[in-house]
């Protein structure tokens, strides 16, 4: 069955556009926190604050979570693959690459999500043109991990391992719905599993404790970090998806990069080379090729 296409309204794009702020926030913010706290420590404040705002909104909105077995080890298999492995990996390769920088990387997520999917489901096979669309994102991270700036390769490359868990974590998402759940309930039951993962191998292998405690810049990251880029984020996501649906929320993935850059930028004082630039723009091209609307309008 083909979804039929929506045209957003205004107020869904400024939503949308709400939403790319404050998920490019999360690298802006985890910029400054990973200088003074270690990397799992910091993902683990994000799930677990995130989780404890997350449960007051659903008692306010009066939604349930599940306490079935399964679905429960659903939510740990989606902590897992969507939030401990990948916010692991990009808050340590952020203790080295710019904010800016790994944006970009983060942004190649549906080029894995479309490979991911022609092997591990029958309904989303590739086409000649996400195919296309895999081959320019490719192209534009080889330019990127290219460029003498920003970073060392083993930072890079951890990022772009955060993307294929992220990937596989989108098709293993697609149960929930199956099982009834609601979607809020989703994103909540997932931060709550992921803080229960982070918080015995955040205790054994950082020992946060031993850092003393973090400056105000910092305090203040984490907290833009959980109510803003987790928190409020989810709220926006959900709120876009369900008038907008999947496609047009999915727009959100080419947003994101610049205001993260923009923020980088002029308050972080970072520089992008025209190299890594270049590597954004095409791997830009290749997600509006995956996206497909570009070629619509052209066969209009």
């Amino acid at each position: 069955m083909t979804q039929k296409s929506h045209t957003m309204s205004l107020f869904e794009w400024s939503l949308l556009l709400l939403l790319a702020l404050v998920w490019g926030g999360t690298f802006f913010f985890a910029a400054i926190a990973v200088k003074e706290i270690p990397p799992m420590t910091v993902a683990f404040i994000r799930v677990s604050g995130a989780a404890l705002i997350l449960f007051a909104a659903l008692r306010v909105m009066g939604i349930s979570m599940p306490r079935e077995r399964s679905i429960w080890a659903a939510f740990f298999g989606m902590g897992l693959l969507n939030n401990a492995i990948p916010f692991s990996l990009i808050f340590w390769a952020q203790t080295t690459l710019e904010s800016g920088v790994a944006s970009i990387l983060n942004a190649t997520m549906p080029i894995f999500t479309v490979i991911a999917a022609h092997f591990l489901t029958q309904d989303e096979k590739i086409t000649p043109q996400r195919f296309l669309g895999v081959v320019i994102g490719f192209v534009g991270v080889a330019v990127l991990i290219g460029t003498p700036v920003g970073g060392s390769l083993l930072a890079q490359l951890a990022i772009l391992l955060a993307c294929v868990f992220y990937a596989f974590a989108s098709i293993f998402g697609k149960r929930f719905a199956r099982m009834g759940v609601n979607p809020m309930a989703t994103a909540t039951g997932q931060v709550t599993a992921s803080a229960v993962i982070l918080l015995p191998i955040t205790l054994i292998l950082e020992q946060p404790w031993t850092f003393g405690v973090p400056s105000a810049p910092v305090i203040w990251s984490l907290i833009g970090m959980v109510t803003l880029s987790t928190s409020l984020a989810y709220f926006l996501y959900f709120r876009i998806l369900s008038t907008a649906g999947a496609t047009n929320v999915a727009l959100v993935t080419l947003l994101i990069p610049p205001f993260a850059i923009v923020l980088g930028v002029f308050i972080l004082g970072e520089v992008l080379s025209v190299q890594q630039f270049s590597g954004m723009l095409i791997i830009a091209a290749g997600l509006a090729a995956i996206d497909g609307r570009v070629f619509r309008v052209f066969k209009k």
